[in-house]
């Protein structure tokens, strides 16, 4: 596995770069879709100088792993990432997003659960992957579970879905349960 790029179809899961920031910002966040911002438990808008400064930060924290998914015609239209990394436990959080609902259907976002689930653990050589799902969001769900998470517990009427309170599901998977579904 080559060191933080993946190819697929056209699409390129690749390590973020401090050059990539404006891009990020125009091409994701000039307007962010509202049903992204609903699905990541986001704010609905974010200025030019926060997503920006985040970004450059985030590239530049040796204990995280942001990747950006990269359409044929070299548009960033989504993310995956490991942070929240804990090197004495092997454990980190998970999370992944596709930006641009054109993309959306695709298998995208199941391939860069899977292509960076592996990479946290034969890279990074991590034990533990944690991340959690909202209720309203059951196709993320269902891919997390084929790609090997298990439900840990959930969170009951912990987030708000703009009328509604809604879960938020905790999953993990552990070293040996990735060897398994492998």
């Amino acid at each position: 596995m080559e060191c933080g790029v993946f190819q697929n179809g056209g699409y390129t899961l690749r390590l973020a770069q401090a050059e990539d920031a404006e891009e990020y910002f125009r091409q994701n966040f000039d307007p962010l879709d509202p049903e992204v911002a609903r699905l990541t438990g986001c704010k609905p808008c974010f200025s030019h100088e926060e997503v920006v400064d985040f970004f450059l930060k985030c590239v530049a924290d040796e204990d995280r792993y942001d990747f950006l998914l990269i359409a044929p015609d070299g548009r960033i239209v989504g993310e995956s990432v490991i942070n929240e990394i804990d090197w004495a436990l092997r454990r980190g959080n998970f999370r992944v997003a596709i930006f641009q609902p054109e993309h959306w259907g695709k298998g995208l976002g199941t391939w860069a659960v899977e292509t960076v689930r592996d990479f946290a653990f034969e890279r990074l050589k991590l034990h533990r992957l944690e991340l959690d799902v909202f209720s309203f969001n059951p196709q993320a769900e269902r891919t997390y579970l084929r790609a090997g998470f298990r439900r840990e517990g959930v969170l009951r009427d912990a987030v708000w879905d703009g009328e509604r309170y809604a879960d938020d599901i905790l999953m993990a998977i552990l070293e040996d349960e990735w060897r398994a579904c492998r």
